[in-house]
């Protein structure tokens, strides 16, 4: 089945639910429809899901990385997933309880564009946190978000042979959101931290996630880590959220002074971002360079 079928079956199940409910307003309703038939894309697009009744843990917090990967707002976010949550509470017999949003790392209600980016002392102490608690691997999946980029998906899809493959050639293929493929430069401190994991890994399998543990649940427990040691690592009197996509952040920042330091324009810079980000437009990059407009470096 194609997903444009599979989007349409959705979308039946979804008109189902729409026609028999009654509860709130008639405009909330139509409101929170709307933002369900987007996630129903979603599910159609990324996951191939058929049935309304099999949405699980991992399909929202795939979707939340989403929706902040897209620049939406806070509370855009927040909005969106009360409307998924309001249909899937009309759906019968669920197969699974959706999670908590204080589980989601969700940022704060804001305007315009949000300074994710982690600090280079915020950075430091999560690592320190990692090593006190023995969580070498959680080290790792930072330092190479840190220094290729990669979305939390994208660090949890790597396996040894990618990972071989990246040292061998001193730069990481990754496919991406919408199946875009995307080649990063391989820092020294990616280097060591895939090193590092390949030496405890067996071969043919993802660094990342452990023998007979799903994917999402080994994501869960990262995102879970850094949300419990938040306030331990963050800045003093810092409002800025401290999520793993802050890492892309952080990456997109030092890459464009780099780039500008090395001549190139504004523009320019903020397009070899984009590509490097796995992003088609310049203009996504202004999201990832909202730090740089406080720091007042260069006209991004």
């Amino acid at each position: 089945m194609s997903s444009e079928n599979i989007y349409l079956n959705l979308l039946a199940q979804a008109d189902k639910l729409f026609r028999h409910n009654r509860q709130g307003s008639y405009k909330t309703r139509e409101r929170y429809y709307e933002a369900f038939k987007r996630f129903c894309y979603f599910l159609s697009e990324h996951y191939r899901l058929e049935r309304l009744s099999n949405i699980a843990p991992k399909h929202i917090i795939a979707y939340v990385e989403y929706m902040q990967d897209k620049g939406l707002s806070a509370s855009t976010v927040k909005t969106d997933l009360a409307a998924i949550r309001f249909w899937v509470d009309q759906i019968p017999n669920p197969r699974h309880k959706l999670p908590a949003n204080d589980t989601l790392n969700l940022e704060r209600r804001t305007f315009g564009q949000v300074d994710r980016t982690w600090s280079p002392p915020e950075f430091a102490r999560m690592i320190g946190v990692c090593w006190k608690h023995e969580r070498e691997d959680f080290l790792a999946a930072i330092c190479i978000a840190r220094y290729a980029g990669l979305r939390i998906h994208e660090c949890f899809r790597i396996d040894t042979a990618t990972a071989a493959k990246a040292l061998r050639d001193s730069k990481i293929t990754i496919k991406g959101k919408n199946g875009r493929v995307r080649t990063v430069p391989v820092q020294e401190t990616v280097r060591v931290e895939l090193e590092k994991m390949l030496a405890v890994t067996p071969r043919g399998h993802k660094l990342f996630v452990p023998d007979g543990v799903p994917t999402d649940v080994a994501i869960h427990r990262l995102q879970q880590f850094i949300a419990d040691h938040r306030a331990e690592v963050q800045d003093a009197n810092s409002d800025r959220p401290l999520t793993f996509h802050g890492l892309r952040h952080a990456a997109a920042a030092e890459w464009f002074k780099a780039l500008k330091t090395n001549g190139f324009t504004d523009f320019q810079a903020r397009k070899q971002v984009a590509l490097l980000l796995g992003h088609g437009h310049d203009n996504v990059a202004r999201i990832y360079l909202a730090s740089l407009k406080e720091d007042g470096d260069g006209h991004v």
